[in-house]
């Protein structure tokens, strides 16, 4: 199954395919795919994936760790010499089959030109830098060229570093003039083919500085792994509110499996944490959402770790994880209604959202006919239902650890009622959903016959 290329829906808030078909972005952070798998392996992992309900992978072009000294599961270096423009066509010809396999299982490959250190400022891991704005626009060129026929393809910029670094010795550094290169390299290659993006340091998002740029198709957030339960609803919501309008979704939240702020006595990241900023995001306006866990992304196995990020288990074992599992539903979910006329709206809660582990957000249709209401904590929420349509409204609770939904009832669409979880404790969060009943739609996360 073949994706066809991508473009931002005609409201600027979404991606859709060629045909204008609705595309939910599920992505996961298979960082160092193109470096540690062979091809059975990495068939094994997009096969997967793919079963899981994903929609992406994102996937670093140049990886940050070695100093380009690291070889493929095949023994081959990607440039001869180091030389970003000396590309090694055998390590190429295996980046080739990867994004043609991944095609094959509907996998997006969201791939980044180089990782952020190659350009700078370093800040940590490896470096060194190797592009300037004339090997940017280079390499750009050559690969924009290179893939300017795949179907399954985006760009993404950047890799975890600032795009101006503000505490640059002697003053700010403007990194933003390679960056440009690059993207103009790229367009050159693939005739403007793929939608591009940014891929920016953790706690920030492309739009503080990239904003206004035109090869910026959509924002990208990393909230990241610093600590449980950020606030990564008002980053999307500050993104959202931005002229002009444009996409945007978390590209980076907390790994699964990774320890909390990198430190193992802070415990780890498990899916109830991937749950929350997943929800919160979606339902703050993003236009998808990018999953990680950290075995994963790293491709750990054994003689193949990289300690500092303290991974638990093998890839393999990690695919299996219950976050990888569950985030599905979040996609079934809104596929299962109206999807690009969906908008924020956190007037729907009567009363305080709240913050932290007991945030609450909620989503709706921009014309009343359904809303979601994302319970954290589980606790009961009183809800407007005048801000829903008709005259009677079915509600729902939608359990995001199993997909399962479960009819309330009907009530007159009036005034502020308040509903209570079928169950509550620790790691038990719910999705109510409120359907104008005229609309008949099928249970929360069951997709709609076909027209």
């Amino acid at each position: 199954m073949m994706h066809s290329m991508l473009k931002v829906s005609a409201n600027h808030r979404f991606l859709v395919r060629a045909d204008g078909a609705p595309f939910f972005w599920l992505a996961d952070t298979a960082w160092l795919l193109l470096y540690r798998l062979d091809r059975g392996e990495a068939d094994r992992y997009l096969t997967a994936r793919a079963a899981q309900g994903f929609t992406v992978i994102q996937v670093m072009g140049i990886v940050e760790f070695d100093e380009l000294r690291m070889p493929n599961a095949y023994g081959e270096q990607q440039f001869l010499d180091r030389d970003p423009l000396r590309p090694n066509e055998k390590f190429y010809a295996h980046v080739d089959w990867i994004i043609r396999r991944a095609g094959e299982v509907g996998i997006t490959v969201a791939l980044l030109p180089t990782w952020g250190d190659k350009v700078g400022p370093v800040l940590w891991g490896k470096g060194p830098v190797i592009f300037d704005a004339r090997t940017a626009r280079a390499y750009g060129r050559w690969l924009g060229a290179r893939y300017a026929a795949a179907p399954n393809l985006l760009w993404v910029l950047g890799g975890d570093r600032p795009p101006v670094q503000e505490d640059a010795p002697g003053g700010a550094k403007d990194f933003r003039p390679v960056w440009r290169e690059m993207a103009a390299g790229l367009q050159e290659g693939d005739g403007g083919a793929h939608l591009m993006t940014y891929h920016p340091m953790g706690g920030s998002s492309t739009s503080a500085k990239l904003h206004a740029e035109p090869w910026l198709d959509f924002n990208m957030i990393q909230s990241g792994h610093g600590a449980r339960n950020p606030a990564n609803w008002a980053q999307v919501a500050h993104d959202y509110g931005l002229e002009p309008p444009k996409p945007t979704l978390d590209g980076e939240a907390d790994y699964e499996d990774h320890p909390v702020n990198w430190n193992q006595d802070n415990g780890w990241f498990d899916d109830l944490d991937v749950r929350r900023t997943a929800y919160w995001a979606l339902f703050a306006g993003a236009f998808g959402h990018t999953y990680g866990s950290t075995p994963t992304f790293l491709f750990q196995k054994p003689g193949l770790e990289i300690p500092q990020f303290g991974g638990r288990r093998t890839w393999e074992e990690a695919l299996a994880l219950p976050g990888a599992n569950q985030l599905r539903h979040a996609r079934a979910l809104l596929e299962s209604r109206p999807f690009l006329t969906r908008v924020p709206d956190q007037s729907v809660i009567a009363g305080e959202a709240g913050a932290g582990p007991n945030r609450m957000q909620a989503t709706r249709n921009d014309d009343g006919a359904y809303a979601f209401v994302y319970l954290a904590s589980g606790a009961p929420v009183a809800v407007n239902l005048d801000r829903l349509s008709g005259t009677i409204v079915t509600a729902w609770w939608f359990d995001p650890r199993t997909g399962h939904a479960t009819r309330i009832g009907e009530f007159p669409r009036a005034g502020t009622r308040e509903f209570s979880p079928p169950m509550r404790g620790p790691g038990i969060d719910w999705v109510l959903v409120l359907d104008d009943a005229a609309h008949a739609f099928p249970p929360p996360g069951v997709s709609a016959p076909a027209p």
